[in-house]
Parts: C-alpha cells; structure tokens; sequence
C-alpha cells in the first residue's frame, strides 16, 4: 500500500480441526475445517532453523553519510521532482546508490513544501541496515505512518490511531490488543467467509469474461475484500445495510485525502505536482463519506466496542481505530497486494499454474475436501510463492524511524554515524532484492523459499514492518495482522486453483499496485 506501514489487525494463527458451525448457508458445499486461533507473541515457527553460531567479521570502514538536501525550499522540490516524474522511485534511489558509491545516503523524500517542511532523512536501501528501522529500542515510530508529513486528525475522528503511535505511547498497547481480540473473537469465520466472498468475485469475472472477453480485477477485488471483511469481522452482509455497495468507493476517496502527497494520478505533471503534492486537501470534502463508513462500523460492532470499554478506551476512539485498521490496513493490503502477487504469478506461465493446481488439489482431496490450516502447511510451493510475492513487491515499500539517540549502521560495505534526532528511511523493494542475500534478487523465483535453505531466508522477508520469523506484540510495530495476510492470500490461491487450471492477464498501471485485466480463465479440468 503506497509509501505507509500497514498494521492489520491479527495474531499468529493456528487452527484446529472441528467443523466450523458458523460457516453461512450457502457454503455447504465448500467444506471447511476451523480450530480456535491461539494467539503467541514469543513462539518460534517450527520451521525456523536455529541460528548459527556467530561468525567474527572484519571490522567495517567508518564513513560518513553521503549526500546532502540542497538548498532550503529548493533541494527538496527539486528531489520531489526527480521522485515522482523525471526519474521515478527505482531510478531515483538508483542513481543516488551510483553516485554514492553507498546504499546509505541523505536525500529529501516527497512530499517536501508546502505539506512537510522537514523532508530530510537518511536512506537505508540494503538488508543489513534496513531491520534497524524495526528496533524501537533504537527508533521512534510516532507519527511516522505515512513518513514526512502526518495527514490531518480530521479524517480520524480527531484521534490518533494505532498507526500513528509509538510503543512509549500508553494507548499503542491497548489499542493493539482490542485489534487481537478482533480477530481472535471471529476466528471461526475467516475462511468460510473468504470462501463465500471470493466465490462471488470468481463469478462476476467469468460473467464479464463470457460477454465483454475480459474482466478487470480490481474493482471486483475491492468490492470482495470488503464484504470478506465485514462478514468475517463484523458479522454483517454490506449490502443488507444503508452502505450497500458503496463500501469501496468510500473508502477510496478517503485514503486518497490521507495519502495523496504521495501519489501519482496520471494528472498533467505541473498541475497534479500543484494540487496533490503542494497543498494538503480538506478534509471537510470527505466529511461525509468518513460518516457514512463510522456509522456502519459502529453499529456492527458492539462486542469489540465493548471490550474496548474495559480495557479503557472508548467507544468511540475505539470505533475509529476500527476503521482505520479494516479500512485503510486490511481493505488496503488486500487491494494492492493480490493483483500485485496474480500479476507475479500470471507472468510465470502454465507451467507454475499447473504445479499450483496439482499440490493444492491433491492436498485438499486428501485432507477430505477441506480446506484448512493445517493442509495449507501442507502445501510448499504454494506457501513459498506467497512468501515470493511479499518479498519481490511487498505491499508496503517504505518505513520510517527517528533515531532516539546516536548510534552506528551498518551496510554491508561500511558504517554509518547517526546522530539522535535523525530520520531513517527504508525502501524496501531495495532491501529484499538485495544481491547480497538473495540470488536471483531481481527474478521472481516460485520456489525460493521450499526446503531447510529456503526457510532460513525468511528472516529477510520484511512487508510486515519486521521479519517473516518474528511475531508481532503490543511492544513493537510489526504489522498486528501479519499472519492474517499471510492466511487470506493463501486462501486466494488455494480457492483460484481448486477452480482453475490457469488464467492470462494484460498489466497495468494504478496509483495503487498493478492494473489487473484478466484475459482468460481456464476451468478446472476434473
């Protein structure tokens, strides 16, 4: 999701065996396996090697920070510039790499005057120094969701959500276990309910595919995240409710308020350089919509309201929080993550298609039909081809953190020092396509993460605002809803190939992700 750390609410998910009783009607025929969600904060996956010993290393070379942020005003316009038109984000960071002889550097990142007066950070683009911007012993994480510029409150309720709080914070733990309990206390939903919404999805496109030969994906996407959502979480159909179908437009509108000094819309350059990237939006224009969307949350969330009562937050900070984190963190994953990963694996071909198809289908026949956690471990490639996904072009592309005090980075090359007070700034496509750790870095690689040397990688996997081997607690900033995303994008691919042999696409481009249109989908031989 654009240049933000998403933080979706969830734990780390295992599930028994009994059948579900709450799976809806018409999923009768889908047969689902759900065990209670069991939440750990400190367990280790069982697939985790041990580390090794640690190796001595020669002593790194001491630099100092390359770059500088020209002229007041003026460098960090000119560096908006080169960010978003003449050069583009990868050549942006490339260059400045080629002229620094270093992935660490300073520059100045968008949106700069007149929304942020304060646009200098250092760049840390390699996998060595990028975890520092997870160690918040080291770094502070306030207000720092959305980087150099914070949107206004107003399109918040007036509140400070989850996002935007620091460990220190005394809500941040609080808010972060009423986001466990969400999902804890609709643990049996989750897969009939992505089931029931993605069946519905899979329906429209063949329908648009009969009569127009080809269908896009993402509206349709959009409008099936968010009934999943609603009826997982909440319990509740959107379009039996005054929101109706009018759940993703709304939202749309209101992340474009929150996030457009950090967008490309396609608009005339200096126009949309003017309007989007100048001058905050007012927030008053959304007003109404953010109403509609508050109303819908707080009447279909009683439960979850009041627990957040008895751990001390109120109705309606609470409330808020819940729509930040179903609409923004989760609506927004979903939205740009899995056109992003079809895109990924609708430009490997047939052939991955078809071993996907076999290990899902034999998995699930053997498991009786069902479809589960514990059969989805079962399935290796396509477990590593999710992780692929995350690594190649993880959902998140940038991180942030405020050094609290002065302290040494490393890359691989050299060290760094930082003083207290100093920005960091990570993109982090550059961090795990680093060439020093993976081979292949640029190539997306179905299979990377099969076997013993395949799973010690996973501590480089980093989407979730931390590593694929570590758990998220009310003590850090890793994304609450980690496995969450890990589990519905599991549950894409295993739905897409229990129906389809294979699919083709054309690509496009969005402001959010890939443009997906699809051209062909080839059903289920059997």
């Amino acid at each position: 999701m654009a240049s933000t750390s998403l933080a979706l609410p969830s734990l780390k998910l295992q599930f028994p065996s009994h059948k579900s009783s709450s799976s809806r009607k018409n999923s009768s025929s889908h047969r689902v396996s759900i065990r209670p969600i069991q939440a750990s904060v400190s367990e280790r996956p069982p697939y985790i090697s041990s580390p090794s010993p640690p190796v001595k290393q020669a002593k790194l070379p001491t630099r100092k920070v390359p770059g500088d942020y020209g002229l007041p005003l003026v460098g960090p316009w000119k560096d908006r510039l080169d960010y978003f038109y003449n050069q583009g984000k990868n050549e942006f960071f490339k260059s400045r790499i080629q002229k620094h002889q270093s992935t660490v550097f300073r520059t100045n990142m968008p949106p700069g005057p007149f929304i942020s007066f304060n646009p200098n950070v250092v760049v840390l683009l390699d996998g060595k120094s990028f975890p520092i911007l997870f160690d918040v012993s080291k770094v502070e994480k306030k207000d720092l969701f959305t980087g150099t510029f914070m949107p206004s409150t107003d399109l918040t309720g007036g509140y400070r959500v989850l996002s935007y709080l620091d460990p220190s914070e005394p809500n941040h733990a609080k808010l972060k276990k009423l986001m466990f309990y969400l999902l804890s206390s609709r643990r049996n939903e989750v897969i009939p309910e992505f089931h029931n919404s993605y069946s519905e999805l899979f329906e429209t496109l063949e329908n648009e595919l009969s009569t127009k030969g080809k269908a896009g994906l993402n509206a349709a996407n959009d409008q099936a995240a968010f009934n999943f959502l609603a009826r997982s979480l909440y319990g509740i159909n959107p379009q039996d409710t005054k929101l109706g179908t009018d759940g993703p437009k709304l939202i749309g509108k209101w992340v474009l308020f929150q996030l457009h000094p950090l967008l490309i819309l396609g608009l005339p350059k200096v126009l949309e350089d003017l309007v989007m990237h100048t001058f905050r939006l007012p927030p008053a224009l959304v007003k109404k919509d953010y109403q509609r969307l508050y109303n819908f949350f707080y009447e279909n969330s009683n439960s979850v309201l009041d627990e957040a009562e008895k751990i001390g937050i109120s109705r309606e900070e609470a409330c808020h929080n819940l729509l930040f984190a179903t609409c923004f963190n989760s609506f927004g994953g979903i939205k740009i993550f899995f056109p992003n990963m079809l895109k990924w694996i609708g430009r490997a071909g047939a052939k991955l298609h078809s071993q996907l198809a076999q290990e899902i289908r034999s998995v699930i026949s053997s498991n009786s039909g069902k479809v589960t956690m514990a059969a989805m471990e079962k399935m290796p490639l396509m477990k590593s081809v999710v992780y692929e996904s995350l690594r190649i072009e993880p959902p998140v592309a940038s991180q942030y953190g405020r050094a609290k005090h002065d302290m040494v980075i490393e890359s691989h090359d050299a060290s760094f020092e930082i003083k207290e007070g100093e920005l960091l700034y990570g993109f982090q496509p550059f961090a795990t396509k680093d060439p020093k750790i993976f081979d292949r870095s640029e190539e997306f690689v179905a299979d990377r993460f099969i076997g013993e040397e395949g799973e010690k990688l996973l501590k480089h996997v980093l989407w979730s605002n931390g590593s694929e081997t570590e758990n998220p607690s009310i003590n850090n900033k890793q994304c609450a809803g980690k496995d969450f995303v890990v589990l519905v994008s599991r549950l894409l691919l295993v739905e897409l190939f229990l129906r389809y042999d294979s699919f083709e696409i054309e690509v496009g481009a969005s402001p959010l992700g890939a443009a997906i249109t699809l051209t062909s989908l080839r059903r289920a031989s059997f």
